[in-house]
């Protein structure tokens, strides 16, 4: 790449998302601020070539969209009266002190991020506005049609125009509340590239594992003080670690007892470990999920070898989470660290209890048959893989699944 591509794709990555916002909190309209922000960058890719890089290119964005917004605005005359194209040219919005909580591009994500939005726009509409993805690499990550995942971002900025949800921060009771709505959205983006759910794409996909971990940046840097956003960003961070070593070179899933731990990234794990130790160093603050999933994290990174990790540690950090989520999810993962501590016939029986919630996923399956296989019961232990093969939601996970059946005796 040229010095100025380069210029043009560090400005896309650090100055979308502040581009939008601004543009939206000036014109209150998600369409403008989208449409104006693309074409402000098509237009920096034809002029600095021969113009040169600005010294400060969000500001050069940010004027630029301006005036394209403005253009369209008075093409489509929608705005009649003097007085509005007036606010329109001459923005008074006093500009905010420097370091106030209240961020145009914090508001935008709150936006895209309403709990009156299904979970799936929510999804799209954060990484169009916030994360600059465009609509072709959003349907590919989630594997559905372009023009489906266009209605979807369409319906999102319709509903928002039309309930009138206001682009703004929350009030300060409501805040908490919100911000793990937010998460809920930047983890469910992680989780689909740290294992794909669909069969015909990458069992990893680092874009948009590198992507939320990005996002979930932004918000530390807007919310520093928030020990929940640490946490996820921790817990991202601890498990992108591990990426490199988590699909062998034939294609096959690999899971944590067998990866090369020497192949993981150590600078990754450091900031991670460095996070957690800031939240456990937090006094009189009781940790939450996402903090208590990060230090869980931790200790599995902080081994060497699987047979130095402190399962007592594990279990004990699992006993916290299941006071904040009761999920059957997190009833089957703490059993698989019981089997560590306690033998794998206490961790079966516990297992066996979350069957009628958990009979149509594959780790449920794929769990109960590596317990078998360690209680010598071969003919069930092969029964139960073939169910999680049967419901895997991707090649590597099944190529690791049909592995572990056929080295059954």
């Amino acid at each position: 790449m040229s010095d100025v591509e380069e210029a043009v794709t560090r400005a896309h990555h650090d100055e979308w998302a502040r581009v939008v916002a601004s543009l939206t909190r000036r014109f209150g309209d998600l369409d403008i601020a989208e449409e104006a922000a693309a074409e402000a960058f098509a237009t920096a890719v034809e002029r600095w070539p021969a113009d040169g890089v600005p010294p400060n290119p969000g500001a050069w964005l940010t004027t630029t969209a301006v005036r394209k917004a403005i253009d369209r605005i008075r093409r489509e005359n929608k705005r009649d009266d003097k007085h509005k194209e007036a606010q329109m040219v001459y923005d008074n919005t006093p500009p905010e002190p420097v370091g106030a909580i209240d961020d145009d591009r914090l508001r935008l994500i709150f936006t895209c991020c309403h709990p009156a939005l299904a979970m799936e726009a929510r999804v799209a509409l954060t990484l169009r506005m916030v994360g600059g993805l465009t609509v072709p690499e959003i349907a590919r990550a989630f594997l559905v049609r372009e023009t489906t995942l266009e209605q979807r971002i369409t319906r999102a900025k319709a509903k928002i125009k039309a309930a009138r949800i206001p682009y703004r921060m929350p009030a300060a009771e409501d805040l908490p509340a919100r911000v793990s709505g937010v998460l809920a959205v930047l983890y469910l983006v992680f989780n689909e590239g740290y294992l794909a759910t669909g069969p015909d794409t990458d069992p990893v996909r680092h874009d948009l594992t590198a992507e939320a971990i990005r996002l979930t940046r932004l918000i530390r840097a807007l919310l520093p003080e928030d020990g929940e956003v640490a946490g996820l960003l921790a817990l991202m961070l601890l498990t992108e670690a591990r990426r490199t070593a988590r699909v062998s070179a034939s294609g096959e899933l690999v899971t944590l007892d067998e990866q090369d731990r020497g192949a993981w990234d150590k600078a990754l794990i450091a900031e991670g470990h460095r996070l957690v130790r800031e939240r456990l160093a937090a006094a009189g603050v009781a940790p939450g999920r996402y903090q208590i999933l990060a230090a869980i994290n931790a200790v599995h990174t902080s081994a060497r070898d699987i047979r130095d990790t402190d399962w007592s540690q594990v279990v004990a950090l699992y006993d916290q989470l299941v006071h904040l989520d009761s999920s059957p999810i997190v009833a089957l993962n703490r059993a698989i660290a019981v089997a560590e501590l306690d033998g794998p016939e206490v961790a079966l029986a516990a297992v066996d209890r979350l069957e009628d919630k958990l009979a149509g996923y594959h780790a449920y399956h794929a769990t109960r048959a590596d317990l078998l296989r360690r209680l010598g019961q071969s003919q069930q232990s092969r029964a139960a893989y073939d169910k999680a093969i049967n419901l895997a939601g991707n090649s590597a996970q099944i190529a690791n699944l049909t592995r572990r059946r056929d080295q059954l005796r």
